[in-house]
C-alpha cells in the first residue's frame, strides 16, 4: 500500500522559509519520481516542481525557479521541497506526488502522469 505523508507547511511572513517534507512508503523507488503540485481553494492544481529519486532530474514551475528547491534522501524515503523568499502568492495547500517512470517521462509537469497523492499541507505566507 502506497503512502504519501506530507508535513512542514505553516504560516510565514512574505521573504521568509519553509521546509516541506514527504515521506513515502510502499514504493519501488527506483522506478518512481516524485512531484509538488499547490492549490489554492477555487483553482486548478498547479505542479511546483518535480524529481527522480536518484536526485538528478529536477523541473521547476518558472514561478519558482531559483526560490524553490526539491531534493530527495534516499535513506529517509522523503522528498523535500525548501521553499525560500516566499512570497503571498505562494499561499496554497502543497500535495506530493508519484509517478512510474514511464509515465513520468511523458510530462513531469503534467497532473495526470503521478498516480499517488499525498493528503496535503498548508502553507500560508503573510504580508
Amino acid at each position: 500500500q502506497v503512502q504519501l505523508v506530507e508535513s512542514g507547511g505553516g504560516l510565514v511572513q512574505a521573504g521568509g522559509s519553509l521546509r516541506l517534507s514527504c515521506a513515502a512508503s510502499g514504493l519501488p523507488f527506483s522506478s518512481y519520481a516524485m512531484g509538488w503540485f499547490r492549490q489554492v481553494p477555487g483553482k486548478e492544481r498547479d505542479f511546483v516542481a518535480a524529481v527522480k529519486w536518484s536526485g538528478v532530474s529536477t523541473y521547476y514551475a518558472d514561478s519558482v525557479k531559483g526560490r524553490f528547491t526539491i531534493s530527495t534522501s534516499n535513506a529517509k524515503s522523503t522528498v523535500y521541497l525548501q521553499m525560500n523568499s516566499l512570497k503571498p502568492e505562494d499561499t496554497a495547500i502543497y500535495y506530493c506526488a508519484a509517478a512510474a517512470f514511464s509515465s513520468w517521462y511523458a510530462g513531469p509537469r503534467k497532473l495526470d502522469v503521478y498516480a499517488y497523492w499525498g493528503q496535503g499541507t498548508q502553507v500560508t505566507v503573510s504580508s
